[in-house]
């Protein structure tokens, strides 16, 4: 009879003291949502847990640490950190690296060569990074200093990073530049400043990470600087004009550095081949600077690349040879010609061609096999002193301009009666 009445009084109760815990429940899920919202409007949002605050907790949890203030055991995990920061890095350096250069040395290819030398330091610094952090994040300190070792951690780690990414980067672009200059390829001459243009932007891309991880904008940032590149593009118009200038000659490859060109009337050898301009050595000795707008622009006659040489030249010989000695003197040169093994015997044409005004001329043309301009000038030396020698050994000569006037009626007759004597 007691637990008929007293039960309904129980149940209500119980159900009274569930809907008041459900209340102060959600109270208190309001209120922890409230105050995260505050902190975000204020910027003191507690930062999130990283690989080194993990770290530093399973240390502490091992060490059985969970005093809030620093302690003596605090300071001693933070020293071992360091310690063992510093044990690592030479493990790593002499052993791991140690290992990696003599297995590199063993290959044929040099890239590893310079790739794990240009990793080391990188990877020795982020080893410290984490020991020094860590032992940072083990002591207890308050919140502005917290803060700024965050963003400490966060820009020294992202351009350790980066660093060993961009040596590599620069390892990579060497041995191709090596690679080049082996297989003398056309583009070695450029690989210079693509390497610094490649590097460049691989600078820009990396300080936008790191600005991106600190928490800013990139965007706005970036929309800010097209309204600065805007104006700066409008006032180096003439150096972006010659930026792509040095792209078309790149592409093209019209000429490479040592070769010579011919270019506005300038012949000289490329003595170099620059971003804005390309650098040409005179015969004389002196330099030109053409900007690399005017370069792409201009005709350019490349006069290390001949495939043959061609050789054009009259000879004239004086009215008094007759038509057989000017047959056999033209048969004579013609064998001379063909007797040279350098001489493309196809090309060869030698003909008693014209009646000049003091001469008759024999007309001469063929082609040379080799380019080389020095082989090609004692070629020309040996026939023109043999055709010297075959014209002498026949008694004939060469002509050179003269004029014969013929005088005739009275001052004729009256010069024919003056005495040698008289009119000199």
């Amino acid at each position: 009879m007691f637990l008929a009445k007293t039960l309904p009084l129980i149940l209500l109760l119980a159900t009274g003291a569930a809907w008041a815990q459900d209340q102060s429940a959600e109270a208190a899920q309001q209120a922890s949502t409230t105050a995260a919202a505050a902190a975000v409007a204020t910027g003191q949002v507690p930062p999130t847990p990283d690989f080194l605050e993990h770290m530093v907790d399973v240390v502490l949890e091992i060490f059985n640490v969970r005093n809030s203030g620093n302690t003596v055991t605090h300071y001693v995990i933070a020293a071992l950190f360091l310690v063992g920061a510093v044990l690592l890095r030479r493990a790593v350096t002499n052993l791991v690296f140690g290992f990696l250069r003599k297995l590199a040395a063993k290959t044929r290819t040099t890239l590893d060569d310079k790739l794990f030398p240009a990793l080391e330091v990188p990877v020795a610094t982020f080893i410290m990074l984490i020991g020094i952090f860590a032992g940072l994040k083990v002591l207890k300190l308050n919140e502005v200093t917290d803060r700024i070792i965050g963003y400490g951690s966060t820009v020294a780690f992202s351009l350790a990073i980066f660093w060993g990414l961009l040596r590599a980067f620069d390892a990579v672009l060497d041995h191709a530049q090596e690679i080049a200059l082996k297989k003398q390829m056309g583009v070695a001459a450029f690989m210079p400043w693509i390497k610094k243009t490649l590097l460049t932007v691989f600078v820009v891309i990396g300080v936008l990470m790191v600005v991106q991880s600190l928490g800013f904008d990139v965007k706005a940032l970036l929309a800010g600087l097209g309204i600065g590149g805007l104006a700066f593009a409008l006032a180096a118009q003439d150096t972006i004009a010659n930026l792509f200038g040095s792209i078309v000659v790149a592409i093209d490859q019209p000429f490479k550095l040592g070769e010579s060109i011919k270019i506005q009337g300038n012949v000289g050898m490329v003595e170099d081949i620059g971003l804005r301009s390309t650098k040409l050595r005179l015969i004389d000795k002196s330099l030109v600077v053409m900007p690399n707008k005017m370069v792409a622009a201009e005709s350019i006659i490349n006069l290390s690349r001949f495939t043959g040489r061609r050789v054009e030249q009259v000879i004239g010989l004086t009215y008094d040879t007759t038509a057989a000695q000017m047959e056999e003197i033209v048969a004579e040169f013609r064998r001379l010609i063909l007797a040279e093994e350098e001489v493309d015997p196809d090309s060869v044409t030698c003909y008693f061609r014209d009646y000049s005004a003091s001469s008759l001329d024999i007309w001469i043309v063929f082609s040379v096999k080799d380019p080389d301009f020095h082989r090609h000038m004692a070629l020309r030396q040996r026939l023109n002193l043999a055709f010297m020698r075959a014209v002498e050994a026949r008694g004939l000569s060469f002509a050179f301009p003269t004029q014969t006037v013929h005088l005739e009626g009275e001052i004729a007759r009256k010069l024919a009666g003056v005495k040698p004597a008289a009119l000199s």
